[in-house]
């Protein structure tokens, strides 16, 4: 004759299926007013508060947006502290030349995301379009075209290097080593 009270779950390996309870699962949802899906990304209310708001992907794609991770910094501090992650995440860094590593998703470094900006293009911009604003900008503040205007000449070397950047980027983005 069996025992009513005795359990299945005898240690590992479990003998029933994992999340096999039946109790309700508690799910909580997104903050944001009328969502109705459930809420797994945190995000703080305000800096170094332990209150967290919970978002879905799509809102806290869109809350996240406009943070600025340095805000409430002097220069000094911002420095220091973009010194420091840059020498933690070495790692990264030396992986980015397979392609396969990096912080965040490692498609841009911050020196690439200041040379789109230069150019005026977005984030996403393939290097095609990097060309023709390279060419538009470098053409409209050449020192030939415009002599004796040193903000055209200022304005010409930050394309300049902005191109050289992103140039340099996708090469190495696009090497392959040859077959011997």
């Amino acid at each position: 004759m069996a025992r009513n009270g005795r359990s299945d779950d005898w240690g590992f390996p479990r003998w029933r299926s994992y999340e096999g309870a039946r109790e309700a699962q508690a799910i909580r949802l997104c903050d944001r007013h009328g969502c109705e899906l459930p809420g797994n990304c945190p995000a703080p209310k305000s800096p170094n508060s332990p209150e967290r708001w919970f978002f879905c992907q799509d809102h806290a794609a869109e809350y996240n947006k406009g943070w600025d991770y340095f805000a409430g910094l002097d220069a000094e501090e911002r420095d220091q502290r973009a010194h420091d992650e840059a020498r933690d995440a070495g790692g990264y860094r030396s992986s980015a030349y397979h392609s396969w590593g990096g912080p965040g998703d490692g498609t841009r470094s911050r020196d690439e995301m200041r040379a789109l900006d230069v150019l005026g293009l977005d984030s996403d911009a393939d290097f095609e379009a990097v060309k023709r604003s390279w060419r538009q900008l470098a053409k409209e503040n050449h020192p030939d075209i415009r002599p004796n205007d040193a903000d055209a000449a200022t304005r010409f070397q930050a394309v300049q290097a902005a191109y050289e950047v992103l140039r340099t980027s996708e090469e190495r983005r696009t090497w392959r080593p040859t077959a011997r």
